[in-house]
């Protein structure tokens, strides 16, 4: 029966990423129980420096990030930070005027209405025409990075094959209300875990477009940043890997950030996200599977990061034809298979974070008393499925019509996670 196939095809896919699950938690306690480092760093490597720094009406936390460029240990005279003042209508580009004044290092590109407003890479791409350096790192306006983030950042790129490195990300205004609450549950079972198990498996790290660099030649190969991608941080991430290089993450290399404070403001970064990612999906797949420069685990893993904002659509498929099927009294083995099915909603909860991955990485972070939150990614799970469907339709529509462009809707930041920092 056709229903029946549909249903065992989608219970696969969603055991296969249970497993990945599994295997990623395990390796990362394991590793982290050996205290071993997979990342080659040198210490010595000190390359010309320059940070990108997008902002768009980002006037509550410009000066922040801004103050802590000036307080980076890495010598100035091999850094240059680059804010691009993307055709903001608030006192973003004075405050980052005020800075550039005092702080030769510090530049400031003014983009009017016509040529700004674009979206982060078209932001992006302004800053690279005027930058120096032979390393590109890049940091939203709303992070807050440690002192010595360059030095860590730009290490692993003595290593001629390394084409990105990814820092982690941790959420600055975690206390705020339940909504940054849940979102520091998925960073952390997202960084923690599944980036660092991907390291250490020698596996895919994805670049994540903050508190990350890439090597400027390498940008320069693929002509910039492409600016109809909403991912441009997952399709820089295939791209390197598609062209020979690798990606490496690090741990310890943290930048903090402003979470989104309510569910409507989650709903349109999430959508971006997604939307984002299912592009680099339909890009990707194929010249992924025919890659020569990708081990077949790397080809596994790239197959399964790609279409990870899928899961949530065919659990919601298995679950629904399930259900007829039961209805329709269907072989005592597809009742067994449907039964398995809600148990794969919790272990596959979340955005990049799977309550085991979720769980371990609290255990490692030694922050278990913040465990009692796990059981809310379900319904966070319930509306990630809703926002990747609706993502999907708009994807597929848009490809209908021929359009490229989706437009950018841009975060809010309030700068909410200030009152933290003396705490960081």
């Amino acid at each position: 029966m056709i229903l029946e196939t549909i249903v065992i095809f989608t219970v696969i896919i969603i055991l296969a990423y249970i497993i990945r699950h599994l295997i990623f938690t395990i390796t990362v306690l394991y590793h982290t129980k050996k205290n071993q480092n997979p990342v080659c760093t040198d210490s010595n490597f000190m390359p010309t420096v320059t940070i990108l720094i997008p902002a768009k009406n980002e006037e509550n936390v410009i000066g922040r990030i801004l103050q802590r460029m000036v307080e980076l240990t890495y010598p100035k005279g091999r850094l240059q930070v680059i804010v691009i003042n993307d055709a903001s209508s608030d006192r973003t580009g004075q405050i980052a005027d005020f800075f550039a004044k005092r702080y030769p290092f510090i530049e400031v590109i003014h983009r009017d209405f016509k040529e700004g407003g674009r979206g982060k890479p078209s932001a992006l791409n302004a800053g690279l025409k005027i930058a120096k350096g032979e390393i590109i790192l890049c940091f939203d306006a709303d992070y807050y990075p440690q002192v010595n983030i360059v030095e860590k950042l730009i290490s692993p790129f003595s290593d001629p094959k390394v084409g990105a490195v990814q820092g982690r990300v941790v959420v600055l205004n975690e206390p705020q209300n339940i909504v940054t609450r849940l979102a520091t549950l998925e960073r952390v079972g997202g960084y923690c875990i599944d980036q660092r198990a991907r390291q250490m498996l020698g596996l895919i790290p994805q670049y994540g477009g903050a508190n990350g660099g890439v090597r400027r030649e390498i940008l320069e190969e693929f002509g910039g940043f492409d600016e109809t991608m909403l991912a441009e941080d997952t399709d820089l991430t295939f791209k390197a890997y598609l062209a020979g290089y690798r990606v490496c993450y690090l741990n310890d290399a943290e930048s903090y950030e402003e979470a989104v404070k309510s569910w409507r403001a989650y709903w349109r970064q999430r959508f971006r996200w997604i939307l984002g990612h299912m592009q680099c999906a339909f890009r990707y797949l194929i010249p992924l599977v025919k890659s020569e420069n990708l081990t077949l685990k790397q080809k596994v893993d790239g197959i399964l990061l790609l279409n990870i904002y899928f899961l949530p659509i065919i659990v919601a498929v298995a679950w629904i034809l399930g259900g007829i099927l039961v209805i329709l009294d269907s072989t005592h083995w597809i009742k067994t298979l449907w039964c398995f099915i809600p148990f794969s909603l919790y272990c596959c909860v979340g955005n990049f974070a799977p309550f085991f991955e979720v769980g371990a990485g609290l255990y490692c972070d030694g922050r278990s008393r913040a465990c009692w939150l796990i059981p809310l990614l379900f319904p966070t799970f319930i509306y990630n499925t809703i926002i990747c469907t609706a993502a999907l339709f708009k994807l597929v529509i848009y490809k209908m019509l021929g359009k490229k462009h989706f437009g950018w809707n841009k975060t809010v930041h309030y700068g909410h996670g200030n009152s933290y920092i003396l705490e960081v």
